[in-house]
């Protein structure tokens, strides 16, 4: 196609925001505009008696991508415009993009081609504030930890054991470990960084808090740091949590927004996958369940990561149990897998995936298979949608049809809706209709008391096909102090490479004989989750020489231009 992602949203007039909302049975009252072309959801619909049976909750997965990206996001909105055309009340759920990102490596996140929520710009650069939002309450947070500091340490905090960083919602990796409180009456000066605004746990709480009242709570509880004895310093010992609830008190609201269908979409929130939970927030799918037949969801990365993280933190923290998972795989990906290609964003495609190469399709394929198995471990059906690319040739789609079916999944359909929106899933949209009314039995990888160390052999030998655990002292120390001061009941968030199963992002396709490595881990009190750090994940990403954001700028009519 020609035209850019921009340019075909701007191709089609949008629905009045008004009109997107009664779809849902949203009324005036219900919403706080911002501008035409969003609104907050307010969620006192919560609070108010269901006048519906639930609707069916659908997760967006994938097989392992790229750094190319597979198409996660294009299919969570166009399977929801494809819903919607076989007369299924639908919303898709997708989180808010980050801006390192944006102007990094990845470009936009709101879907592309003719399966993208609109305005495209407005999604990607600051939407309602939320992520600035986040970015002011972990740093008031830091600026009450120092100013504690300067004005006598009442509370004994160690400065060798304080855990609470600064954000930003950029990629720079100059701040990735600076020291503060240099120069004169600026206090005494330690080492501390800055991790970008996804990782920040509060990021993670906003997605996981169920009401204001649960925010609250959950900011006091966060551990900022440690006596010398060991005991915890929070957010409610320094008096900080009531501020940083007064400013995300309109952040805990999602944004409405819609597709270029005019389907509805709620935005809210924003972490990683791979360094964080990875999913959009308890009360957007919550609202969107209480409205419509068929909520659709976006889980970030790979089975093995977002997908894990859904069923495992976010289903644990909300209750609620999903129906079918629709599962997005490439041809070109599962080549890559197979371990004979390199595949470089920015650069163009290595010319064996851009020809037909059964035996290097088939070697990669272990991929796809782990990875609905992956999701058929929670007791859940699946769905694989091929998104076709024009180099992809019929034996290759058959061959992931046949092998997509023999590992489990209850079918696969080719998927154009990058190309025809809606039209090109309707396939896979009955299937998932169908895949809904299946008898599931969905159950969690682990329960609550289990050990932690038992928590991450699970996750390990079970999801990521590894034959066991190798702990470094760090992690070792770590988790053992975490079980002495009573967080061994939290899930486990793993920060891993969303590259491979693995801990190693050089390990393609699906890796055997080899033992996943933990060098550290962290804990997540007010979120309630530990995450482990496996192989060399960073909390603050870089930017290339050449970022995206060299291609953004505006028009002459102050439009928004380049690569979203």
């Amino acid at each position: 196609m020609s035209k850019n992602d921009l340019e075909i949203a701007r191709s089609v007039p949008l629905r009045p925001l008004s009109e997107v909302a009664r779809i849902m049975g949203l009324g005036p009252d219900d919403l706080e505009p911002y501008g035409h072309t969003k609104a907050k959801v307010k969620l006192d619909i919560l609070n108010q008696e269901p006048a519906r049976k639930r609707g069916k909750y659908i997760v967006v997965t994938a097989i392992t991508p790229t750094p190319l990206g597979e198409g996660k996001t294009v299919h969570t909105v166009g399977i929801s415009q494809a819903l919607n055309r076989i007369g299924k009340r639908t919303c898709c759920v997708i989180r808010q993009p980050s801006m390192g990102p944006v102007f990094g490596i990845k470009g936009g996140a709101a879907g592309g081609g003719w399966s993208q929520v609109v305005p495209p710009e407005e999604l990607n650069l600051h939407l309602t504030g939320d992520f600035h939002a986040v970015t002011a309450a972990h740093n008031l947070c830091a600026a009450f930890l120092d100013a504690h500091l300067f004005h006598g340490n009442e509370l004994q905090l160690d400065p060798e054991q304080i855990t609470w960083r600064r954000v930003i919602d950029m990629n720079d990796r100059a701040l990735r470990d600076v020291e503060v409180a240099r120069g004169e009456k600026n206090g005494t000066p330690r080492h501390t960084g800055f991790d970008i605004t996804s990782a920040s746990e509060i990021m993670a709480i906003l997605g996981l808090s169920k009401d204001i009242h649960d925010l609250r709570q959950r900011l006091g509880a966060i551990v900022v740091g440690y006596t010398p004895h060991g005991a915890p310093v929070t957010a409610e010992d320094l008096k900080v949590a009531g501020a940083m609830t007064a400013i995300l008190k309109d952040a805990l609201k999602p944004t409405l927004m819609q597709t270029l269908e005019g389907t509805p979409a709620l935005v809210h929130t924003g972490p990683f996958a791979n360094i964080a939970h990875g999913n959009s927030s308890i009360v957007a799918d919550r609202i969107a369940l209480r409205l419509l037949d068929y909520v659709v969801t976006e889980a970030g990365f790979g089975a093995d990561m977002g997908a894990e993280k859904f069923f495992d933190i976010k289903c644990r923290a909300s209750g609620l149990q999903p129906d079918a998972a629709l599962l997005v795989a490439t041809v070109r990906a599962l080549k890559m897998h197979s371990g004979r290609f390199e595949i470089k964003a920015g650069k163009p495609l290595p010319e064996g995936l851009q020809q037909e190469d059964l035996e290097a399709l088939a070697e990669g394929m272990g991929n796809l298979e782990k990875q609905i198995e992956n999701v058929r471990l929670f007791g859940i059906p699946v769905v694989v949608a091929i998104n076709r690319f024009p180099t992809d040739t019929e034996s290759e789609i058959a061959a992931v049809q046949q092998a997509a079916l023999a590992a489990g999944a209850s079918a696969a359909h080719v998927s154009t809706m990058f190309n025809d929106g809606g039209k090109g899933g309707e396939d896979l949209a009955h299937a998932l209709v169908k895949a809904c009314e299946e008898p599931t039995s969905f159950r969690l990888l682990y329960p609550s008391e289990h050990t932690l160390k038992q928590k991450i052999e699970a996750l390990a030998t079970k999801i990521y096909g590894a034959d066991g655990v190798d702990y470094e002292p760090a992690a070792e120390k770590a988790l053992a102090q975490f079980e002495e001061r009573g967080y061994g009941k939290f899930p486990i968030c793993m920060a891993k490479t969303q590259y491979s199963l693995s801990h190693d992002a050089s390990k393609k396709g699906r890796p055997t004989g080899y033992r996943f490595v933990v060098r550290d881990a962290r804990v997540a009190v007010g979120a309630g989750f530990v995450y482990p750090l496996a192989g060399e994940i960073m909390t603050m990403p870089g930017l290339g020489k050449s970022p995206g954001g060299q291609g953004i700028d505006i028009d002459k009519n102050g439009n928004v231009i380049g690569m979203l």
